[in-house]
């Protein structure tokens, strides 16, 4: 489905009326394109610390061009603020207000990015209230940014080092164009013992080289577009989906390199049929991503059993199963990396989808406490929780309700299932290590609900 409002408010003279009226403006976003630099400018380190010296350090070998201090009027392609070591209000307040004066500068597509500690219980109550207003700081200015700039933080938790692998890999997809879709969003960095990620796996656009990875609900959609780029990043490709998207599906698995396998997520052996596939195929299971879902949308009033029932069963029921066979095989990695499919229904809820937004509120649920239980593994799990996203789906929201629904977010449009990919593929990789049992929306800073 085509954003011709977006198209029509970059071209004259709509973009000279939609001015004057003071119509919303969203413009193309910057997404990754490959061979393109990582940010479209110098990018400027604010901070003090050995960890903002560390972080400039980190990206001059990355090849960009770094500032240390601000140079009246030069354009920049994104700011990073390092409050690492925080303990007051006085360092928040010099570097939040050292970058107002440059914001203005950042140029269209650019990227702010924060580092700083989460804020604990155990906190002094001066760093706690530090901690937890960069939280307020940041996503406020994700909504006064515009251009298709972004502003997004990094929480290095207290285990972790700033020289964690981690920190270097989330920071890198921030700054990226891979996360095009995804502002004013938190993730935090705890410590991790599994792989840590490599730039030069990264300059060869390859960080999952080696791994093998199954997509359900694969034959179309974002699930098409899932595979499409966790293959572009060297994964070994298993499609997944039910029989009748049987021609559907092998022309995604043939695209992408891989195989496709037949079989419906709700059948008690789904798990196991996966794992034999993927053993006999390729030797172990590395990566896996629940895209499967359905909607059955009804006033809760209106609500029948199997209405809620099939919700349930394929979004969050199947997961949950096929979760437990996994881990209970040796043919899931050591190391193995989970990631399955929220909604912003499920944390803001929808009207219409009661259904829908518990069987997604559940998933959040369930990355949650199984994360936890991960503790000391190399294994993770995270989830993805897209918002107003192009797709059939969408496209058929009557034409009023899906306008509105394109504009209420910071980016003032809607997501492309490339962006659910990308940042699908970011999780699933070494540069997500210490990421654990989170929930990344990807909405645009959707202004609706939580």
């Amino acid at each position: 489905m085509t954003d011709n409002y977006t198209r029509l408010v970059n071209a004259q003279p709509f973009a000279r009326v939609a001015k004057t009226l003071g119509l919303p403006r969203p413009v193309p976003l910057r997404r990754h394109v490959p061979g393109e630099p990582l940010i479209p400018g110098p990018v400027l380190v604010l901070g003090t610390s050995d960890g903002a010296q560390h972080v400039a350090s980190t990206l001059l070998n990355w090849g960009l061009d770094v500032r240390r201090h601000v140079r009246p009027k030069e354009k920049l392609g994104a700011a990073v603020l390092v409050l690492d070591t925080m303990t007051g209000l006085s360092e928040l307040s010099s570097v939040f207000l050292e970058l107002a004066g440059v914001v203005r500068n950042i140029l269209p597509g650019g990227r702010v990015v924060t580092i700083s500690r989460p804020a604990s219980s155990a906190d002094e109550p001066e760093t706690a209230a530090a901690r937890q207003a960069v939280d307020g700081s940041l996503r406020s200015l994700a909504k006064e940014l515009r251009g298709g700039a972004t502003a997004n933080g990094i929480l290095v938790a207290e285990s972790a080092g700033m020289s964690a692998g981690g920190v270097s890999g989330t920071l890198r997809f921030l700054l990226s164009g891979k996360s095009a879709y995804v502002d004013g969003q938190f993730l935090t960095v705890g410590a991790s013992t599994g792989i840590e990620p490599a730039h030069e796996r990264q300059q060869q656009g390859a960080p999952l080289s080696g791994r093998t990875a199954v997509v359900t609900g694969a034959a179309r959609g974002i699930g098409a577009e899932i595979v499409k780029i966790l293959r572009r990043d060297g994964a070994h490709i298993i499609a997944v989906d039910v029989p009748a998207a049987g021609e559907q599906l092998a022309q995604v698995a043939n695209n992408a390199g891989g195989t496709a396998l037949q079989v419906d997520v709700t059948s008690p052996n789904a798990g196991e049929r996966i794992l034999e596939h993927a053993a006999g195929r390729y030797g172990r299971l590395d990566i896996v991503v629940h895209n499967a879902g359905i909607t059955r949308d009804k006033l809760l009033a209106n609500m029948d059993p199997g209405r809620w029932n099939s919700v349930l069963a394929v979004n969050l029921e199947s997961q949950l199963r096929i979760n437990k066979q996994l881990l209970e095989s040796e043919h899931f990695s050591e190391d193995g990396s989970i990631v399955c499919l929220a909604s912003t229904s499920g944390i803001a809820g929808n009207r219409g989808q009661t259904n829908y937004a518990a069987s997604k509120a559940g998933v959040i649920g369930m990355v949650r406490a199984t994360g936890a239980s991960f503790g000391g593994s190399q294994r993770r799990i995270n989830a993805v929780a897209p918002g107003f996203i192009e797709t059939e789906m969408t496209a058929k929201i009557p034409f009023a309700t899906r306008e509105i629904a394109r504009r209420l977010s910071s980016l003032q449009q809607s997501g492309l299932p490339l962006d659910v990919a990308e940042t699908v593929s970011f999780l699933s990789s070494p540069d997500a290590a210490g990421i654990n049992g989170q929930t990344l929306r990807v909405c645009g800073q959707n202004l609706v609900g939580a």
